[in-house]
């Protein structure tokens, strides 16, 4: 076999991992479900981040996690707690390890508030949480 036989085949895997889709960011959401579904959790996330925070922090190294709890009080308040941390992946790629490179909390309370404004009160929070985390992350 000669050299150039055994290169074809070396090139063509480049090319096609090339055209790969580029690796998407892990993003797990541990939040109360009647305050904060995982789809807006994740949204949320995407429409916060910066492209310099990928460059900076390797999605294949780096993952996400929120949590947001609450709900309403007896005296009909709605109490949000929003927390956003950044971890790093497992060797598997699959999982985050709980060792927060870097995390905020953000909370609020609502008084006479219906459901959907509790709902939309844990959005702006968990918002406030992940661009208190960007900022710190690309502060230069």
């Amino acid at each position: 076999m000669t050299l150039r036989t055994l290169l074809w085949p070396a090139l063509l895997l480049v090319s096609l991992n090339s055209l790969a889709a580029p690796p998407k960011p892990l993003f797990v959401d541990h939040s109360t479900a009647s305050v904060m579904d995982e789809a807006s959790a994740q949204a949320l996330w995407a429409a916060n981040m910066p492209a310099k925070v990928w460059k900076l922090y390797p999605v294949k190294k780096w993952g996400y996690l929120s949590q947001v709890e609450g709900g309403f009080t007896q005296g009909k308040i709605c109490v949000i707690t929003a927390r956003a941390m950044m971890l790093p992946i497992g060797v598997s790629g699959k999982n985050l390890v709980f060792k927060p490179e870097n995390t905020a909390t953000a909370f609020d309370a609502l008084p006479g508030a219906t459901q959907e404004q509790c709902r939309e009160l844990a959005k702006a929070k968990l918002t406030e949480a992940i661009q208190a985390i960007v900022s710190d992350l690309v502060k230069n």
